[in-house]
């Protein structure tokens, strides 16, 4: 199954190249529903305990010790279902849209999904750093071929930060390669390294640069609004909704399970860092008149207080960051489709120059109000059991943290329920007036997202189940690292 649902979207990424016109979109759609279905009996066969499950392990480049090593546990598993769900909403929803060469721009999203998975499952270093890389690629050109004004300069800009941040990745993990005693790239020797506080201290660095750079985190987030911005709407919606979850995985699976020393030291530091983005970018976006902008500087307000919950290390924090990933992805994912509807009518992103919309479009108006309530996380939302974890692995660290992170919520609720005012509400204009409701694929789209909102903040614990266990053992594992180092 793990190799299905690996391969499967790079085999169908390379098919599309031999397909041209509009039925592109919709063998796309088909393998990415087909990959769906392949993670739905993959859920149905797993046992929520703290085990890897659907393991593959063939030696890859045996001399270096390197392994073709595969599987998923519970937090994994969280991750491939956002992965596999949202990929199918996304290209759904470029129904609309008309793209050059679109057998190239399906191809990309396949192939990214494959780098994707690759990073929620791989269980050996090299093979880590491999879907890693493998993900950047294709972003990269989705963007810098489809992407709007000044595209190439944002495009080269991300590009240069995300992939320096890999190479100081690489080099700490070819420093703890050396130091195994097999020389393997296996998570679990990695795991099992005794290394001095000292060491363990910069190796946190060389991963931490890397993952605070993809999530982002503060002050590494400055190419992230640019090429949200710029991006093509489903750009934007692969980098926002799974391909930052890459950096907070990367932490949790990665950063802080093999450096729990240098961990402890810099702990405070990088809460600190990450409460300084939530109300920073808070902040931000209460000045910012582009739609997709305002999202943009919303996703690291909300990124923020998922990297403050998991740096807390507690088991409310780390439970609430692996749901709100999911939640997360779901709700900004609605966000720029709403905002990429609004535009392709109207033809700005400008927020000033709207108004009126429900009165013409109530279904589309009906669903953003759902979508923001998710995201500003009213009970019964997707949003609400992953922010009051957070918040409460937050308390457990420090009060006077969580009364400056619990800001994002007051933030949050102000600016995004006055976007919707000034968007959704109030009098009809020149560009509003013959605004046209939604229909077909973006009805559907719609539907969806809604649904998953409402589905999730009400019964939360199906996802909770899944992680439940491996969230906790691996806490433990960190716990007891640091306790015996003491």
């Amino acid at each position: 199954m793990t190799i299905i649902l690996l391969f499967l979207p790079l085999f169908a990424a390379l098919l599309l190249l031999l397909f041209k016109g509009g039925n592109v979109k919709n063998i796309a759609l088909f393998f990415a529903l087909a990959e769906l279905v392949v993670t739905g009996i993959m859920v149905a066969g797993f046992r929520a305990d703290a085990t890897s499950q659907y393991v593959i392990d063939y030696p890859w480049i045996a001399d270096w010790g390197i392994h073709f090593k595969s599987g998923v546990d519970g937090i994994s598993m969280v991750l491939v279902i956002l992965t596999t769900v949202l990929v199918p909403i996304i290209i759904l929803s470029t129904f609309k849209h008309q793209y050059s060469n679109p057998s190239a721009f399906y191809g990309l999203i396949l192939f990214m999904q494959t780098g994707l998975l690759l990073v929620f499952t791989a269980m050996d270093a090299f093979l880590f750093y491999v879907g890693w890389e493998t993900a950047l690629i294709p972003i990269y050109f989705i963007c810098a071929l489809w992407g709007g004004e000044n595209r190439i300069k944002v495009t080269i800009k991300f590009f240069i930060y995300t992939f320096a941040g890999s190479l100081f990745m690489l080099l700490g993990i070819i420093y703890m390669y050396l130091q195994t005693p097999g020389k393997t790239f296996d998570i679990q020797a990695f795991y099992h390294l005794n290394l001095d506080a000292y060491h363990q201290s910069w190796i946190f660095w060389a991963f931490f640069i890397a993952f605070a750079i993809k999530m982002p985190i503060f002050p590494f987030h400055t190419w992230q609004p640019d090429t949200y911005t710029t991006a093509p709407t489903g750009g934007t919606m692969m980098l926002s909704g799974i391909m930052l979850k890459m950096g907070i995985y990367g932490v949790i699976r990665w950063l802080i399970p093999i450096a729990p020393l240098g961990f402890v030291q810099w702990q405070s530091t990088a809460i600190i860092l990450s409460v300084i983005g939530i109300v920073y970018a808070s902040l931000i976006a209460f000045t910012r008149k582009d739609g997709k902008r305002l999202i943009a500087y919303s996703s690291i307000a909300h990124v923020g207080l998922i990297a403050a919950g998991i740096f807390a290390w507690n088991m409310q924090g780390v439970q609430g960051a692996v749901i709100q990933m999911l939640s997360h992805g779901i709700n900004v994912v609605g966000l720029f489709f709403v905002m990429d509807i609004i535009s392709r009518r109207i033809n700005t992103r400008d927020i000033s120059q709207m108004g009126g919309i429900a009165k013409s479009a109530p279904f589309l108006a009906a669903s953003f109000i759902i979508i923001i309530m998710g995201t500003v996380a009213l009970p019964l939302t997707n949003g609400f059991i992953g922010e009051f974890l957070l918040m409460n692995g937050i308390y457990q660290y420090n009060i006077w943290l969580v009364a400056i992170a619990g800001l994002t919520i007051i933030f949050g609720a102000v600016y995004m329920l006055r976007m919707y005012k000034r968007v959704m509400q109030g009098q009809t204009n020149a560009l509003t007036a013959s605004f046209t409701d939604v229909s077909g694929s973006e009805k559907v789209v719609l539907i969806t997202i809604c649904a998953l909102v409402i589905i999730i903040g009400i019964y939360p614990q199906s996802i909770l189940h899944l992680s439940e266990a491996s969230v906790s053992n691996l806490i433990e594992q960190v716990n007891q690292k640091i306790i015996s180092a003491k």
